[in-house]
């Protein structure tokens, strides 16, 4: 091995013990939560519903049916996610924080889930903050993941084949050897063919720990575009010089008409803000439910619903529809579920790295002494010999 490559390798190793661990954590969580909603569903029949030929309840009733359910808690948000599933409602109270599930076309409360108690969230919360105060946990694993590209990278440097007859067996995994060579191969050879996308899916991690990184996303999306990045991020305030009497339609039925129509391809609508410390109501609308992409963005006064801001996703900057993109992409299901296996394969892989390269290092430690001690008898051997030759 070259001195180069001597170098690289004590990177490799030592970037691996410092960031091992939480790479196999954050992967590990990453494959249990990559398929959440079809597990769920499949468990949970109150997240979905019998699509019908009727419209939806306007949201006030759908708000009022969750508040109704729980008498003493405060609305924090809610989302309408398409004809055949349930809306969903957040309600926050002693208990906690709530997910109250219900029937769009009826106001039927069907079921109540409390994010503390929900093993996805409480996986998601692993995966993002190692369940670690979250602005430590962010640093903690950002800083993590930031490591592991740097490790894939000068594990790619050592893998590269020297020679052109190394190149088959670079590529494929020797079943047929002894363990330690097959795990040699599952360490060297699942790491080249997952590097691309570890490293895409690292990097849209990182992006929900570090503001530089989706600021560094936004900036590369839009370059060579001329962007308004001011009207983009503009957040609007109340223009409601004074509240109205009398309000015969609330402010958030208002705004999901105006959604509607400026939207009319919608499927799932999100709304949050309009409490006392938000001066106004954002709604998202996207074209399909479930998926986080193609979005188009409101605001709306809190008081009247009036449209205070629409920035629909066509006239969004590349940057910013890279960013709103960055969870589909993240969780693979921006190429539908193709994507999603292969995220949920590359996360295993990620998972198995830090575990491979810890039996490979280990391996060679236990093989010194012994290599010493075969030297140390061969020396041995070749002295009585010559002590032999010469008495002879």
């Amino acid at each position: 091995m070259s001195a180069f490559k001597k170098a690289v390798l004590f990177v490799h190793r030592w970037l691996g013990f410092i960031s091992g661990l939480v790479v196999f954590i954050v992967s590990i969580t990453g494959c249990i939560f990559c398929f959440q909603d079809e597990i769920q569903d499949a468990m949970y029949s109150y997240r979905t519903v019998q699509a019908q030929n009727t419209p939806f309840l306007k949201p006030s009733q759908l708000q009022q049916a969750a508040l109704q359910t729980l008498k003493d808690g405060k609305y924090g948000g809610m989302a309408i996610l398409g004809p055949n599933r349930a809306a969903t409602v957040r309600v926050t109270d002693k208990a906690g924080f709530h997910v109250v599930y219900v029937n769009p076309y009826n106001g039927k409360v069907l079921g109540d889930d409390i994010m503390q108690k929900n093993f996805f969230i409480i996986v998601e919360f692993i995966h993002l903050y190692l369940l670690l105060p979250a602005k430590i946990g962010k640093l903690v694993v950002g800083t993590s993941v930031l490591i592991f590209v740097a490790i894939m990278i000068t594990g790619i440097i050592l893998w590269w084949p020297k020679r052109k007859s190394d190149r088959k067996r670079s590529f494929t995994i020797k079943w047929g050897g002894r363990w330690r060579r097959v795990n040699y191969d599952l360490h060297n050879v699942l790491g080249f063919y997952s590097t691309a996308i570890a490293i895409i899916l690292a990097i849209t991690g990182m992006s929900m720990s570090f503001e530089w990184m989706e600021k560094g996303i936004y900036a590369t999306g839009n370059i060579g575009s001329k962007v308004n990045r001011e009207f983009e991020e503009r957040e609007m305030k109340s223009d409601t010089v004074s509240i109205p009497a009398n309000i015969s339609v609330p402010a958030i039925d208002v705004a999901y008409q105006t959604i509607k129509k400026q939207s009319p391809h919608t499927q799932m609508v999100f709304f949050y803000g309009g409490e006392k410390q938000s001066d106004i109501i954002h709604g998202t609308a996207y074209p399909t439910p479930l998926h986080y992409s193609f979005s188009d963005s409101y605001q709306f006064d809190k008081h009247t619903g009036k449209l205070l801001h629409f920035l629909p996703n066509t006239k969004k900057s590349p940057g910013m529809k890279l960013n709103n993109m960055n969870y589909d992409i993240h969780v693979g299901q921006i190429a539908g579920l193709p994507g999603k296996i292969i995220a949920f394969i590359v996360s295993l892989i990620c998972a198995s790295l830090p575990v491979t390269g810890l039996i490979i290092w280990l391996g060679k430690r236990n093989k010194k002494p012994k290599a010493k001690k075969v030297r140390d008898i061969a020396h041995r051997k070749t002295h009585q010999h010559l002590k032999a030759t010469t008495n002879i």
